[in-house]
């Protein structure tokens, strides 16, 4: 063995023994004739004490030490003199008898500390290295906790981890698929699943009637913060079910992870708010609601006083920043160019202050009276020493652009904490969107979810009012999960291929192998997937999933420690019988 024990476990009931003890060097400190070295693993740091005065050969070798050289050491237990309350082993050190260097090391380009010196590149690029930072660590451990945590809770509810296929047909609908030449049949493709959808579904046809998986899900999307083109899922599905019934089985599991790994619990049933709620008051489907501002409809209230913007507006909506009234000229400014940066599309922002004796300032106070904008206060629910902050223009954009104010605003005031949890359902999503450009609905979630059976008729006269039977649970303003309850019976599925424009020779081509499986006897059936990556970013107060992926890629999908994606030779292209239009410059 190459220790006894780990640098995270010896305490002052170990004072006097022996221990062996492997590691990595951390840092190196030398006071006069002594040498300490904080070993690390795993499990914690030990601080070691090499003493020139008894061992002056000893004390040159650890002199010689490098951060990251890899040792081992056998000592004797002490009590520490200047003892560290803010390590766990901070009470005692090892006097070291003996020294092994087992490997050597570089220079790191970084530090290996909790606040590194590496940039997120150059992390990623050496992210090996990041991985020992405790930091990191501990997102993996909270990640191998939540999993276990998950699998068992679904296995004392009679769920089975069942494995789906990997290498599976392209469905092209929704993102885009990677896809994988397949050698043996050339001109061929197999799709990387963007989640085991069908594969869940067949598995219900074939009466396993409570199916999960942590299952590897794959999307050629554009990236950012809370998303990877290979992420994982926590899917499920279930038999002879309605939606309560999931409902309530992942609310169960969702309050048995937060209890078991946060030590939090909720009382109650999670809140819940139909999508059209949501989107009207929050201005998104997966609001966050730590705190109020909801929006306020102002348009019947500003119009017919010659204020051009307002007039013309097709949506007029508010929210009120409560004891904000003093907010400086300046603090006004910054929320204005917020609101205007490309991405938000606002063109301006109109502001009201309710002073504390009564009055209100406000930046259009020419065009409307105090008794107009006392009224506006009164609509809004604001006080004296709030802030009423406007935005106007087409109703779609200026709800996000509105939706992006309120959440900065919640920054600014400090009500996002990363402590407090708000879960939330959201219900009742329309069944199908509208696309202007190809002139043709496409499924909200996927075509296989099946729509309010009070709203069946819908499709044939307006689908667009449809209502589908599907649920997300939403922190903080996170889409954490999402499902529905599927279509069941083939009639119906065959009416939703026709609404979203699939021939039957289409819809038998993508999806024949479920439709023929309908046929022989499909139960009720409903799920649901969570996404594992966000949910140890939720848990662990995290601003991006790929601080809880152990090999993450970059905003450009790429891993910058091992090259991918990269290029094929000649001879790989040749034998899989692909030519490519455009060679890389540096293909052989």
């Amino acid at each position: 063995m190459y220790r006894s024990v780990t640098c995270g476990q010896l305490r002052m009931t170990d004072v006097n023994s022996s221990a062996v003890l492997a590691g990595w060097v951390q840092r190196i400190r030398k006071m006069g004739g002594m040498t300490f070295v904080d070993l690390r693993d795993r499990y914690g740091i030990t601080q070691l004490v090499f003493n020139n005065d008894v061992d002056a050969a000893l004390c040159d070798a650890a002199n010689k030490l490098g951060r990251e050289y890899v040792i081992q050491v056998t000592g004797t237990v002490r009590e520490r003199y200047n003892k560290n309350r803010n390590i766990p082993t901070g009470d005692i050190e090892i006097e070291v008898n003996s020294l092994n260097i087992l490997s050597t090391s570089d220079t790191p380009p970084f530090t290996i500390e909790d606040d590194s010196d590496g940039g997120d590149d150059l992390r990623m690029q050496y992210r090996y290295l990041d991985l020992r930072r405790d930091c990191v660590r501990k997102n993996l451990e909270l990640r191998h906790k939540l999993a276990f945590e998950v699998r068992r809770y679904l296995d004392s509810q009679n769920f089975l981890e069942i494995e789906t296929p990997i290498l599976i047909k392209s469905t092209p609908e929704g993102a885009r698929d990677f896809v994988v030449p397949s050698r043996m049949n050339p001109g061929e493709f197999y799709a990387l699943p963007q989640s085991p959808q069908t594969f869940k579904q067949l598995l219900m046809v074939s009466g396993f009637d409570r199916y999960f998986q942590i299952a590897k899900c794959f999307r050629d999307e554009d990236l950012r913060a809370d998303r990877q083109p290979e992420f994982t899922q926590i899917d499920c599905e279930m038999s002879f079910v309605e939606q309560e019934d999931v409902l309530a089985i992942f609310e169960g599991m969702v309050k048995h992870v937060f209890k078991e790994i946060k030590g939090v619990e909720f009382e109650g049933e999670f809140p819940r708010m139909t999508w059209h709620d949501a989107m009207k008051y929050y201005g998104s489907d997966k609001p966050d609601i730590r705190f109020g501002m909801r929006f306020v409809e102002m348009k019947e209230l500003t119009g017919g006083k010659n204020f051009a913007v307002f007039d013309s507006a097709e949506y007029v909506g508010g929210i009120v920043a409560q004891g904000c009234a003093a907010y400086s000229r300046k603090q006004i400014d910054e929320l204005t160019e917020f609101v205007k940066r490309p991405q938000i599309g606002a063109k301006g922002l109109v502001y009201v202050k309710c002073e504390e004796n009564g009055a209100y300032k406000s930046s259009v106070d020419k065009f409307y009276s105090q008794d107009d904008l006392a009224c506006w206060a009164k609509e809004c629910g604001a006080n004296p020493g709030d802030l009423i902050l406007i935005l106007a223009g087409k109703k779609t954009a200026t709800q996000k652009a509105l939706c992006e104010l309120r959440l900065e605003m919640g920054n600014r005031l400090g009500l996002r904490d990363k402590n407090t949890f708000a879960p939330l359902w959201v219900v009742d999503f329309p069944l199908l969107e509208w696309d202007e450009e190809t002139q043709r609905y496409y499924a909200m979630h996927h075509p296989f979810t099946a729509p309010k059976p009070e709203d069946i008729p819908l499709l044939d006269t307006d689908p667009g009012a449809v209502r589908a039977n599907a649920y997300d649970m939403v922190f903080n303003g996170v889409e954490l999960g999402g499902g529905s309850i599927r279509i069941h019976d083939s009639g119906l599925q065959d009416k939703m291929f026709e609404v979203l424009g699939f021939t039957h020779e289409q819809a038998q081509y993508q999806f024949g192998f479920l439709m023929d499986a309908f046929k022989y006897g499909a139960p009720p059936h409903g799920g649901l997937a969570f996404g594992l990556d966000r949910f140890v970013s939720l848990l662990a107060g995290l601003d991006s999933i790929r601080d809880c992926i152990a090999f993450p890629k970059n905003n450009s999908g790429r891993d910058t420690m091992s090259g991918a994606p990269s290029i094929l030779d000649d001879s790989q292209l040749k034998e899989l019988q692909i030519k490519l239009d455009l060679q890389h410059p540096e293909a052989k």
